[in-house]
């Protein structure tokens, strides 16, 4: 070995390549070819079950940030707990019945009234099936391991199979009934909807306050009165068939010099009233409660044939208003309730398209609800009825699909009751684990408040509801029914609905007494995707023998609680008694860079293929690792090359620690702990302490905390201290001195632990890196996390290295100064004084340990703190720094300052100690040297 090659030991370059955005694609097309994915799986035989159940993304265009957050975050878990000791299949899934796609076929010019149900639907099944390809190509760029030969589609008839059969035991136990009650009505998508597919808007509305004349006062009020009510539906006044009040509130009729009629309103709502509409001088002729008002009648303001009932309510409130709620129960629930209370019609005069009906009359017939506002204000206005009209801005149910205004409208529909299951539903929430923890408040509330769910659809792609009607109208969906249809549709997919006649669904031979003649007609209307969906414990956990139910784990976005999760819930409860989750992790939602929701029309959107074209999916997977999952996360650009950074951080690294072990074989060269540096020592218990605390973060799901420690560990532990110092040593000492490989035992396995752990996150550039170590698996995906280990006496050594600190903190302090002074360049150049209590003192000997090296200076000599100069920079009262320029001359080999360079004339480049150094360990070079 020649001098020259001396002075570079241990500075094997590391050829690890960049170019992630063409080398992630090879990697995976690798993984892929010899199916890593199974090689995992068929390793995890006979370990501990963790089953993550994927909720199922809607199969309509590419795929988001959103998504790529919610995949991204579920492979971390997954290949987390498949290293860890767990078997982990991931199965993923797509939500593919729905009106979205049956829009998309419209808009792409497809008359669906030009072919059968069963053609159009297959057309449905196609561009839902051409969806999950491009979305199934999206996620697998990301690096997102899985079943992708063998998702879960909603649509494959063993789903569907498994979804009536769902629906049927729930009927089986009395669940499921039909009613007409209102129900969120999208005339945009002409279909009932449930609350998870609606959302809220702030909107301006028309508010009217109308006199409604009494016509029978029952001995109460005289017929010159008229109850003032308000309405913020003036659309809704042709449907309306009463007044209804709060028995216990104080109700004032009253008069003002502008008017001789009189008008009833609340009592404490008069003076705030009589402002509002301006009338003056107001006196109350009298008060009388709210429950000797009951029956009192009066005349209908657009129909003179039509009495208004004053019913008692529990829903009135005098937050708003005049105490007297306008009552119309086709287009309300608390108007529906105390309707059916008082045996009202439930009367409807709105098509499912959102147009008055004929029997409203000629003002109204035809009209779109909106535009009825209008005409109603007229009407009040031409009979002397509107007392004030104004505009309110309120909260408004829309259509989340559509993203136009629904309405609340009776219609016969089927429902699944919650109302008899609450209980049980409640008591099954108290047995799961959420993340955050808040998540359980939420859905508890979310159940104990929620209405029946209405489950049926006007709509013609999705499962259908199997119900049979008999001659007599009786709804006929019996276990022996229902299970002969879910038979059919197992195997001939749910088409088999809409091409049979109904006489060709029942099982052979049925009869019924409801059906003399032996005839039978079918349900037309199919499930709410969200059945189809929350049907998945059934459809995939319960189906598939290497799975389990109930899962480990669900993790979606938080609009979840009323959605999956919450249809999950019931249906589950309703089948089985229980949730179909142990766990629910739940996220929030992607935002642009300003927090506002990204939309295509604020052109503010950041689609996962565009960063990955550019940076490659690793800066995406540690961008998701980054953030607070649990809250809105902002995301621009900026973000992902803040994060590629952190990315080059870990990249670099890395390679520093492959390039100082290329000549280390962990079999041969490694160093028991017992027998290591002290500093190495301190460096094997920082970095298992580390490792419990990631995998610790990973149990937890706490993905922002291993990024944070990583970059600590990075940072702080490794490049600013272990790696700094390890260039003292790994370069500079003999080839197989018991120091060199000391150190080398530890970089070695700090490589292995930071490739194991961040496998999870990163597992493009881990492979890449394994491909360089020298462990028995093939992949790193098919190796297991680290262990953590403990070592005799391993907390005095942590306590002194971090006493230890304190003083290095001290001493970079005033190499700063120094170098701000222009008094030194690189910490190499200094020759530092450092004054030290007789404690700290006794703390640097019991180190063991080289202290100048550990500091990274070239010279260092320790003092009294007593001896302090009045120059010294002090710390804590026990420390005290002065910096000089090292005297002397730079070694090649071992970068330090020292007067001694030269003084072996064989070796004069080199200062005494390396070339005593060079002397000892390689003669041969001496010899090279001296020709």
């Amino acid at each position: 070995m020649k001098v020259k090659e001396t002075l570079n030991l241990g500075k094997t370059k590391f050829p690890m390549r960049g170019n992630l955005p063409v080398r992630e694609v090879e990697r995976q097309r690798e993984w892929e070819e010899n199916k890593v994915y199974e090689m995992r799986q068929k390793l995890n035989e006979g370990k501990p079950s963790f089953v993550l159940h994927d909720g199922p993304p809607y199969a309509n265009g590419n795929i988001h940030m959103g998504h790529a957050m919610n995949k991204i975050s579920k492979d971390f878990i997954v290949r987390s707990k498949s290293m860890m000791g767990f078997r982990a299949p991931y199965v993923p899934g797509w939500d593919t019945h729905g009106l979205p796609i049956e829009q998309q076929l419209k808009k792409a010019g497809v008359d669906r009234k030009a072919m059968s149900v069963a053609e159009f639907r297959e057309m449905c099944r196609q561009y839902a099936l051409e969806q999950v390809e491009k979305q199934k190509a999206d996620f697998k760029r990301l690096g997102v391991a899985g079943e992708w030969d063998n998702p879960y589609l909603t649509l494959k008839p063993e789903y569907e199979a498994q979804q009536i059969r769902v629906f049927g035991k729930m009927a089986e136990k009395g669940l499921i009934y039909k009613g007409k009650k209102p129900v969120f009505w999208s005339w945009s998508s002409e279909s009932a909807l449930a609350e998870a597919e609606v959302e809220y808007h702030d909107v301006t509305s028309p508010s009217a306050f109308y006199g409604e004349k009494v016509i029978d006062g029952k001995g109460v009020l005289d017929d010159d009165t008229y109850m003032v009510v308000w309405t913020t539906t003036p659309w809704t006044i042709p449907a309306s068939e009463g007044i209804t009040i709060d028995a216990n509130f104080d109700y004032a009729v009253v008069q003002h010099d502008d008017d001789s009629r009189k008008f009833v309103m609340a009592n404490v709502l008069v003076d705030k009233n009589a402002e509002l509409f301006g009338w003056n001088d107001v006196k109350v002729l009298k008060v009388v409660k709210g429950s000797e008002l009951e029956y009192v009648e009066a005349q209908h303001p657009f129909y003179p044939e039509r009495k208004l009932v004053t019913m008692l309510g529990d829903f009135v409130t005098t937050d708003a208003g005049t105490g007297l709620v306008h009552t119309a129960p086709g287009f309300g629930e608390d108007d529906f309730n105390v309707g059916m209370q008082y045996g009202l019609d439930i009367y409807v005069p709105v098509d499912d398209k959102g147009y008055l009906t004929e029997d409203t009359g000629a003002d109204f017939a035809g009209v779109f609800y909106e535009d009825a506002n209008e005409i109603s204000l007229k009407k009040l206005t031409e009979a002397g009825l509107l007392i004030k009209q104004m505009d309110i801005e309120h909260s408004y149910p829309f259509d989340w699909r559509t993203k136009k205004p629904i309405i609340f409208r009776a219609t016969p529909q089927w429902f699944a009751s919650v109302d008899k299951i609450r209980d049980q539903i409640l008591s099954a929430i108290d047995e799961v684990q959420f993340f955050p923890e808040w998540g359980q408040k939420r859905l508890h509330n979310m159940i104990r408040d929620r209405g029946d769910w209405v489950i049926s659809r006007q709509r013609v792609w999705g499962v259908p509801l199997p119900i049979f009607y008999a001659e007599d109208g009786e709804a006929i969906m019996t276990k022996e029914t229902i299970d002969h249809v879910a038979k059919l549709v197992e195997e001939h997919g749910s088409n088999v609905w809409f091409q049979r006649e109904a006489k060709d669904l029942l099982p052979e031979g049925f009869t019924s007494e409801h059906s003399p003649n032996g005839k039978f007609t079918k349900e037309t209307d199919i499930m709410d995707v969200w059945f189809d969906s929350g049907s998945s414990h059934q459809g995939v956990c319960a189906e598939r023998d290497y799975l389990t139910y109930p899962a480990d784990l669900y993790l979606e976005g938080s609009d979840q609680y009323r959605g999956w999760f919450n249809s999950s819930l019931i249906t589950s409860v309703a089948y089985a008694g229980h949730a179909p989750y142990k766990q629910i992790v739940s996220q929030g939602f992607t935002l642009d860079g300003e927090g506002r929701k990204m939309s295509k029309s604020l052109g503010n959107t950041i689609v996962p293929s565009e960063v990955i074209d550019k940076m490659g999916a690793e800066i995406i997977r540690l961008w998701v690792l980054s953030v607070d999952t649990s809250a809105d996360v902002r995301v621009s650009m900026g973000s992902f090359q803040q994060i590629s950074e952190s990315y080059r951080k870990f990249r670099n690294t890395v390679r520093f620690l492959l390039a100082n072990t290329s000549d280390f074989d962990p079999n041969t060269d490694a160093v028991a702990y017992e027998d290591m540096e002290s500093v190495d020592k301190y460096m094997t218990i920082l970095v298992n302490r580390f490792t419990k605390e990631i995998l610790d973060a990973y149990a937890n799901y706490e993905f922002m905390d291993i990024y944070k420690k990583l970059i600590n560990f990075l940072t702080t532990d490794l490049s600013a201290f272990y790696l700094d110092m390890a260039k003292d040593i790994v370069y500079i000492e003999a080839e197989n001195s018991k120091k060199r490989r000391s150190m080398q035992t530890v970089l070695y396995d700090v490589a292995v632990r930071l490739t194991k752990l961040m496998t999870p996150v990163l597992p493009h550039t881990t492979e890449e890196v394994w491909a360089y170590l020298k462990e028995d698996e093939d992949y790193a995906q098919l190796s297991e996390m680290p262990e953590v280990n403990h070592f005799n006496n391993e907390e005095k050594v942590f306590e002194n290295w971090t006493k230890f600190m304190r003083v290095r903190s001290s001493v970079l302090k005033s190499l700063e100064m120094a170098r701000n002074d222009k008094l030194i360049g690189k910490s190499f150049e200094a020759h530092v004084d450092l004054y030290v209590t007789d404690e700290v003192k006794a703390d640097l000997d019991s180190l063991d340990t080289n202290v100048r090296q550990a500091l990274i200076v070239s010279a260092l000599d320790v003092h009294s703190f007593e001896e302090a100069p009045e120059n010294a920079n002090v710390y804590d009262n026990e420390i005290a720094v002065t910096v000089e320029h090292a005297v002397g001359d730079v070694c090649p080999r071992c970068r330090m300052i020292k007067e001694d360079v030269g003084s072996d004339e064989q070796l004069p480049q080199l200062c005494a100690s390396c070339a005593k150094l060079v002397r000892e360990n390689y003669p041969e070079a001496v010899a090279e040297g001296l020709e």
